[in-house]
């Protein structure tokens, strides 16, 4: 399994979204990064009223794979890459490591084993993407900065008490602690859990390239529309457009 794969199931109206590149810690290809985005979109235009992303192994995620830093990895981050007006719980353990703390802190809830450490490299590997900077609505400034700015690991203990988790586990039990929130959740009105979080990402502040990839996001809807298309066609044929709205 060079390329890795992202698996979807489903248990009783909760979808479980599965990391499997267990050899290579979970580190993240572009093939990924698409199949993660494509199992949030099944998530979001399914019947499942939640979502639990969780890893196999003991990695939850090192992050890119910087053999071949995928480019599309944003199209992966749930609420960014892909609009989720459904429940998000990020089951991690182990270590998670660059975009994939980005993509637990976009999650709604993080369950952690006591085993997880957060670490975000970056600065301290001469790359970055910008849009970690999202954290700091999401932590305490001076949180988000130790975590930025030292590289160092952030114990499951340190992020449950800055509020970036939500239950912490012994070892091995995040995923059925997570299913125990999912599973309560499930039986909630959907409507009002995503009117919830529509309000509540409106009032979050956003990072720079937070707006850039939702702006880019908002212009390629647009741009691969079949209204989009019909325009070109029109305009070639010399006829009125019949713009369909999609």
């Amino acid at each position: 399994m060079a390329e890795g794969c992202v698996s979807y199931r489903s248990e009783a109206g909760v979808a479980i979204i599965t990391i499997d590149r267990e050899e290579k810690r979970n580190a993240m290809t572009a093939l990924m990064c698409d199949q993660l985005r494509e199992a949030l979109t099944r998530l979001e235009n399914g019947s499942d009223r939640v979502g639990i992303l969780c890893a196999a192994g003991e990695t939850f995620c090192a992050g890119a794979d910087l053999t071949a830093p995928p480019e599309n990895f944003w199209r992966a981050v749930p609420g960014i890459g892909i609009e989720l007006t459904k429940p998000l719980i990020a089951a991690v353990q182990g270590p998670v490591v660059g975009m994939a703390v980005g993509i637990v802190a976009f999650a709604d809830l993080c369950v952690a084993a006591e085993t997880t450490q957060f670490i975000y490299p970056e600065a301290r590997v001469g790359v970055s993407k910008g849009m970690i900077a999202s954290l700091v609505a999401r932590v305490p400034h001076k949180v988000a900065m130790e975590l930025m700015l030292l590289g160092g690991p952030m114990t499951a203990a340190r992020a449950y008490d800055v509020g970036l988790v939500n239950r912490v586990t012994s070892r091995g039990e995040h995923l059925s602690v997570a299913l125990e929130l999912a599973a309560a959740m499930a039986t909630h009105a959907p409507l009002v859990m995503a009117q919830l979080k529509q309000m509540s990402a409106q009032t979050l502040p956003q990072s720079p390239s937070e707006a850039f990839y939702l702006a880019t996001r908002a212009i390629e809807r647009v741009t691969h529309s079949e209204d989009a298309q019909e325009g070109l066609r029109a305009f070639k044929e010399k006829r009125r457009p019949r713009f369909e709205g999609r």
